[in-house]
């Protein structure tokens, strides 16, 4: 026979057999270890593909502000502004010049213009002879009233009526009015001057000191004076000299036609009969 009969030909069926049981104990140990490194290999491909998409986001990110700089660019760009000048910069630089009768006349022109017809505003107009001399801005406020009314002691003692005045002196604020006031000791004499502005003191209280005893000269601001003369606390009988504190300015450099409030008052209180008095030659009106 060619095969050789003795051999143990099972001994070797047995040994093929166990060989092959160990290669299969192996194989699945062999998977068991490769299996974490191909996890590994996974988690360390992650971080890439982050960084691939943080990547993206910012190359998509950079062309938008691009854009934005050129849409700003192309933008016309607006113009400047320029700051209107105010009357306290354009006194500034100026030189002060004295007030005149036709700065009033234009003043009270300008005002009832679209409030009176072409007929009224003709009777508005003064005459010449309705003003007294105005001030050249080197008077102080008695030099000025000695110069303008020079028989003042005379008139003085003439005047007997209650509440009424023969001079009037209109400014702006009631500090102004006590300022006045002050500079009149050396033109009054004997005579009374009375404070005519509404900062701490009633009407009431106007009226009666008005009514007891004669007073000579008023002081006050046009609203209050314009509303005394509505309440017949005060009447215009015996004046004779209305004087405008029209030069002096305050911080702002503004007169007191220049202040929007106290020049609707002060235009008031001219039609509440001086501008009538004034054609009747009852009245004259200095500008100081």
């Amino acid at each position: 026979m060619g095969d050789d009969l003795g051999d143990d030909w099972w001994k070797h069926e047995d040994a093929s057999e166990a060989e092959e049981e160990t290669e299969q104990e192996k194989d699945p140990a062999e998977k068991a270890k490769t299996k974490p490194e191909k996890r590994k290999r996974v988690t360390e491909k992650n971080p890439k593909a982050k960084k691939k998409k943080n990547n993206e986001q910012k190359e998509c990110i950079i062309p938008q502000k691009k854009e934005t700089e050129d849409q700003q660019s192309a933008k016309p760009q607006r113009k400047r502004k320029r700051k209107k000048k105010t009357i306290t910069d354009v006194l500034a630089t100026s030189e002060p010049k004295p007030g005149c009768a036709t700065d009033l006349q234009e003043l009270i022109i300008q005002y009832f213009s679209d409030k009176r017809s072409v007929i009224e505003l003709e009777e508005l107009k003064l005459q010449n002879s309705c003003f007294l001399s105005s001030n050249d801005l080197t008077h102080t406020l008695s030099s000025y009233l000695k110069q303008v009314c020079p028989k003042w002691a005379k008139i003085q003692k003439q005047h007997t009526e209650k509440s009424s005045v023969v001079i009037l002196i209109v400014c702006s604020s009631a500090l102004r009015t006590i300022e006045l006031i002050k500079q009149l000791t050396a033109f009054k004499g004997e005579a009374r001057a009375a404070k005519l502005f509404a900062k701490h003191i009633k009407m009431e209280e106007q009226v009666k000191l008005l009514q007891k005893g004669i007073t000579h000269i008023g002081v006050g601001t046009p609203g209050r004076i314009s509303a005394l003369i509505e309440k017949e606390g005060l009447n215009l009988q015996a004046l004779r000299y209305l004087v405008v504190d029209w030069n002096w300015r305050d911080q702002k450099l503004r007169r007191m036609v220049d202040i929007p409030e106290i020049k609707l008052d002060f235009m008031k209180l001219l039609e509440s009969g001086v501008l009538a008095a004034c054609k009747e030659d009852k009245v004259k009106i200095g500008l100081f």
